[in-house]
């Protein structure tokens, strides 16, 4: 009576376990538009070449910025495209290179928005969930150090993040880490494998065969 007892409660723990595992596998339903891709490998490039024409082309008069008013000239001021240093360069192509999502905005507008973290974000994820694993096998350390050993590995994982910025053990490895609350124990994983539902998002529409971007925001 003991041992069937105790086997209950350990299949019940083990069920438990299974049960907080939660993945959010990446998505890109952009794909289904053959003028989507084209325009992100365009864009893409006018990211990397720096070409603050093409990018203020393409935003919309009212875009939704993060700060500040929306609309054209609150972008331009916000993130200053004339700037080779503007942060937009750097943030941009983070999130256009992870699968987005079509989006109702109101009965009339659809928006494609990516990345598709903020929007498929699961119901059911805890309070401690804070971030997502956006890689496969992603190797998590045990400590912030590419030679550390390996506690476990996740793939698409949600998961609670503990600290977002860790500097690698190396002082002059550039490495930045992201320390994790794992069913292992505390671990890192490079800080480019995990991203928060809160950060930058983007969005488009479609009009006709051109798009344009309505918000690049940030947070709730």
């Amino acid at each position: 009576m003991v041992l069937r007892v105790l086997c209950f409660a350990l299949l019940s723990l083990a069920t438990a376990c299974v049960a907080q595992e939660l993945r959010l596998p990446p998505v890109d339903e952009g794909a289904a538009d053959a003028t989507w891709p084209r325009f992100k490998a365009r864009l893409l490039d006018a990211v990397a070449r720096r070409d603050q024409q093409f990018i203020l082309g393409i935003v919309d008069p009212r875009i939704r910025n993060m700060s500040g008013p929306d609309g054209a000239a609150g972008f331009r001021k916000l993130w200053e495209p004339q700037s080779a240093a503007s942060p937009l360069w750097v943030e941009l192509p983070k999130l256009l290179l992870l699968g987005g999502v079509f989006v109702k905005r109101d009965k009339q507008v659809v928006e494609f928005c990516a990345p598709y973290i903020y929007y498929k974000w699961p119901e059911s994820a805890g309070i401690d969930a804070s971030g997502a694993i956006i890689a496969r096998e992603t190797l998590v350390k045990a400590r912030p150090a590419a030679n550390s050993a390996t506690l476990l590995t996740l793939s698409y994982d949600v998961v609670e993040v503990a600290d977002w910025e860790v500097d690698d053990d190396g002082k002059d490895n550039p490495q930045k880490w992201v320390r994790l609350k794992t069913k292992a124990g505390e671990g890192y994983v490079p800080e480019e494998h995990v991203r928060s539902p809160l950060e930058y998002r983007a969005c488009f529409v479609k009009s006709g065969t051109r798009w344009r971007m309505t918000g690049l925001e940030v947070g709730e």
